[in-house]
């Protein structure tokens, strides 16, 4: 193995292996900090492929790192495993649950972790073939649901010393991008009352649940003065226990979102008295848990760039007419608006513009499109965010879901334990691999996505969200 045409054809012949891994993943999901069958099949995997695994990264036992070579260059890839709560779906085309109450792959991070540990085993492989100087790992991140695994490796120093790295992510769309997601803090408030008979005395009660209540109402009139790149959402997670008992304990779990450390420390403060001030209305009290936080991305355009000329070398990806038919049977049980989300807020060529309406009219869309426009905020967040902001980083997706599908759902789901989902990871591999190749074979594209990067970090370098207190969640392995 000695080209990048040698990459992408030992990639193929070796697809099997990984899609098998993916699916094995898939049909087992587990949840954010409980991803023990998940992180002990890949680095099983490295370990046998000659990759030294390390485990317990930042104290999180289902966090590892598998590195192989030696010196520099070190580029790493960055893997995810982590499932999504009461999602689980059926491989197929129409909604169905798989086992009730399980979680299922909503984000397709079976896809995107084992996709990047293909493409550090394709160039694990070409290092060795060449006798080329340098060093490849893989991160086996947990729980990028909870916004959080690979802030606490930042914080720990697990990436301080790469020279630049590669993640994917599973998307509707073939483009690596330039734009940024925004940063996230997760929070839980948890009320304190008087517990009393709801019927017979009342009067005696103070209700925990009217706290939460309050809270939320004070929260949703706050989004009217916010900036339109915020988000706050809930989940009401307790409360209470019998209608006929005024609750004495009720619990409400937050996201606030912003882009820019100051905003959202901002926005997060003024949550923090509405729940000061629905304690103060209910004569009841309140105890703010910070359970972790991610930064906002930072993508180095000329990786980003990098990955586009790979992504022309490589070509599109040849979905098949029953792939097609899956999909538009997936598209059909969504809104038709849904597709109207592709492409949205970025700036677009003259031609791209001119075919979205047939692109969205498409249920899978396999062809290669030009980098993001950096000016694009996606209102979502990842955990990668912390990691970019210590290392040049590129972040790519491919097309591995349905066109109308929306992301944390069924769709998602049904796709990633399939085809498509099999057809868009081994395109995202291809793509870091060869990039990374190229990164390893000639210093000047290190050298200029270095200079990119410390332009852009110099006024603003990285700040950990998270409180140096604050400790990962611990769960015992069930299968040790």
């Amino acid at each position: 193995m000695e080209t990048k045409y040698d990459l992408i054809r030992w990639l193929d012949a070796e697809s099997a292996r990984f899609i098998h891994m993916a699916d094995e993943i898939w049909a087992h999901p587990e949840v954010a900090w409980r991803e023990f069958r998940a992180s002990k099949l890949q680095a099983d995997f490295l370990a046998a492929e000659g990759f030294d695994v390390t485990w317990a990264i930042a104290g999180i036992n289902t966090a590892f790192v598998a590195q192989w070579g030696t010196g520099h260059p070190i580029i790493g890839f960055a893997g995810e495993y982590d499932a999504l709560a009461g999602l689980s779906q059926a491989s197929q085309p129409y909604q169905e649950v798989l086992v009730e109450g399980e979680a299922g792959h909503a984000c397709g991070h079976n896809l995107l972790g084992t996709g990047c540990l293909a493409a550090a085993v394709a160039i694990k492989r070409w290092l060795e073939a060449t006798g080329t100087e340098g060093t490849v790992r893989y991160y086996g991140c947990p729980a990028e649901e909870r916004t959080s695994g690979k802030t606490f490796m930042a914080r720990a120093g697990a990436f301080d010393d790469l020279d630049a790295a590669f993640n994917y992510h599973p998307d509707r769309v073939n483009m690596p991008s330039k734009g940024t997601n925004v940063g996230v803090y997760d929070l839980t408030f948890r009320f304190h009352g008087t517990a009393a008979h709801a019927g017979g005395s009342p009067h005696m009660g103070r209700s925990a649940l009217d706290a939460v209540e309050l809270m939320n109402v004070g929260v949703n009139y706050l989004r009217e003065h916010v900036t339109e790149k915020v988000r706050i959402h809930y989940v009401i997670t307790h409360g209470g226990d019998l209608p006929n008992v005024v609750p004495a304990e009720a619990e409400v779990w937050y996201f606030v979102r912003a882009l820019e450390r100051q905003e959202l420390d901002q926005v997060a403060q003024r949550v923090h008295k509405i729940a000061q001030g629905a304690a103060l209305m209910t004569e009841t009290t309140v105890e703010e848990t910070f359970n972790g936080a991610c930064s906002s991305v930072l993508n180095n355009h000329y990786l980003a760039d990098l990955q586009y000329r790979a992504m022309e070398l490589i070509g599109p990806i040849e979905f098949t007419e029953g792939e097609r038919a899956y999909a538009q049977q997936i598209n059909d049980a969504y809104p038709e608006g849904n597709r109207q989300s592709l492409f949205k807020d970025m700036e677009l060529s003259e031609d791209l513009k001119a075919s979205l309406p047939e692109l969205r009219q498409q249920p899978l869309l396999g062809d290669n499109y030009p980098p993001m426009d950096e000016r694009h905020v996606s209102t979502g967040s990842t955990d990668v965010g912390d990691m970019s902001w210590i290392t040049p980083l590129s972040m790519l997706r491919t097309a591995c879901f349905a066109t109308g599908a929306s992301g944390h759902s069924w769709g998602i789901v049904a796709t990633s334990g399939m085809s498509i989902g099999h057809k868009g990871m081994m395109h995202a591999a291809k793509i870091m691999a060869v990039a990374a190749y190229d990164l390893y074979t000639d210093p000047r594209h290190l050298e200029a996505a270095r200079q990119e990067f410390e332009a852009a970090t110099k006024d603003n370098p990285y700040r950990s969200p998270l409180p140096d207190a604050l400790e990962p969640p611990r769960y015992e392995n069930p299968y040790v």
